[in-house]
């Protein structure tokens, strides 16, 4: 009697591990897109892929093999784990919010992607990305305030914060340049200044050493 006892426990601890297995593996399967899928999320993810340059197909919400070319790429290019599927890493790369990213939007991502929007709006993507790299530079830099906040309102840093950009509704993309660059990627080099040089007032920025140039903008050490 006792060793049937003992082997009902087993069983039933066995059937318990196995429920718990079933739902782990199905809420990781709920944040994951993959070939095959299809709905509203995967057009947010063809799109975006297309704003980047990675997909040439249609955008019709159907995750077929030329989506799935285009993610490996893009996982690719941003240091991802290369398997073709759109997990909560992905999905949180390129800047799209599903339900286990609800509020990613937020706090110091949001107050970058403000001033990216307002600071390169019309640029290049590759130039917004690059806007809020030397805004994270800048915060590793011993010449500048230390903290995301500190480094967008220091006086006489952006011109956007006094002349009424900063308030302007702020751009999809630049959300998604936000998140890039505080993902690491930095197309600006290090640079720790930048300047439109059609607009520019200011004679010391010129002394600048030039880094790069992306869209409208001389980004500088």
């Amino acid at each position: 009697m006792m060793n049937r006892k003992k082997l009902c426990l087993v069983l039933a601890v066995v059937f318990i591990l196995n429920i718990a297995a079933i739902v782990l593996v199905g809420g990781a399967d709920a944040a994951s897109y993959k070939k095959g899928s299809t709905g509203s999320m995967v057009t947010k993810i063809q799109t975006t892929l297309k704003n980047q340059g990675f997909y040439n197909g249609a955008v019709d919400g159907v995750y077929g093999s030329g989506t799935e070319a285009a993610v490996r790429a893009y996982q690719q290019k941003y240091g991802l784990s290369v398997d073709g599927k759109v997990g909560k890493q992905t999905l949180q790369t390129m800047g799209i919010s599903d339900n286990s990213t609800q509020g990613s939007n937020s706090g110091d991502l949001a107050l970058l992607a403000r001033l990216i929007s307002a600071e390169a709006r019309g640029e290049p993507y590759n130039g917004q990305v690059a806007v809020g790299a030397v805004v994270l530079n800048r915060i590793e830099h011993p010449s500048f305030p230390n903290t995301l906040s500190g480094v967008i309102y220091q006086s006489g840093a952006f011109t956007c914060i006094v002349d009424g950009q900063f308030d302007e509704p702020v751009s999809e993309s630049a959300y998604r340049a936000a998140r890039d660059a505080m993902n690491g990627v930095d197309p600006c080099g290090g640079a720790i200044y930048y300047f439109n040089p059609a607009t520019a007032t200011n004679k010391w920025i010129w002394s600048r050493p030039l880094i790069v140039v992306i869209g409208k903008h001389r980004f500088c050490s």
